[in-house]
């Protein structure tokens, strides 16, 4: 074989031989996270459930929810599971959080939804809200003038 040849050819090698190497001890670093689901995800939605989902995705609820298994039991799992209200008697203990009035509304699918005039921890839709429901780790939220705190949980354990 030509030498011209041989010298690029083996310098072509080496290099996929190397981000070969590289891109596979990067995919082995990184570790896989499960998502650890409740039992009671499995079961059906309450009417409450049923009417908060509504309210944010419309006349696409079936569509984009409903005939959708597993994005139903993610919803489940954020409604039942990884979102906590927490009354706070002294919020100044606290570090700071992002206010409520902050976070962006979901209103991707009902172009006219608002947010609820007065803050009631019964009836609170967090669907309504961009809330890092997907992100890692726990994030919290203050609710403007209030000592209410919206905690939402990782999904991963």
């Amino acid at each position: 074989m030509n030498s011209k040849l041989l010298f690029p050819l083996m310098l072509l090698c080496a290099l996929l031989a190397t981000s070969s190497m590289f891109s596979q001890s990067s995919n082995q670093n990184r570790k896989q996270k499960t998502v650890t689901y409740h039992t009671n995800v499995n079961s059906p939605l309450t009417s409450s459930e049923l009417a908060k989902i509504n309210e944010v995705y419309g006349t696409t609820s079936t569509e984009n929810v409903l005939s959708k298994p597993q994005r139903l039991k993610d919803i489940k799992n954020i409604l039942r599971n990884r979102v906590e209200i927490k009354s706070i008697p002294n919020p100044s203990d606290q570090k700071p959080c992002t206010l409520l009035s902050e976070v962006p509304l979901m209103d991707y699918y009902v172009t006219n939804l608002e947010r609820a005039p007065n803050f009631n921890p019964q009836t609170f839709n967090p669907l309504k809200y961009l809330f890092s429901f997907y992100s890692n780790g726990t994030h919290m939220y203050r609710v403007d003038n209030t000592n209410y705190f919206i905690i939402i949980k990782s999904q991963h354990k």
